[in-house]
């Protein structure tokens, strides 16, 4: 069963503005938390860290 979790950023109440990863032992899971039995997008670990630093650099360079 993998553990899914939502950013901090989500927004209040149910916190339904986002997406949801998983963390697994090669890979990571992305699916939208607004409909969560639908199919999840997989990415290799190395691929999505390098996404989500490539955006933390652009957020800071806004």
């Amino acid at each position: 069963m993998d553990n899914w979790r939502k950013s901090s950023y989500s927004g209040e109440g149910d916190g339904n503005n986002c997406v949801e990863i998983a963390t697994r032992a090669h890979d990571v899971a992305v699916r939208d938390s607004k409909a969560p039995a639908r199919a999840a997008l997989t990415f290799q670990a190395a691929s999505f860290t390098a996404f989500v630093e490539a955006v933390k650099r652009s957020a800071e360079e806004s």
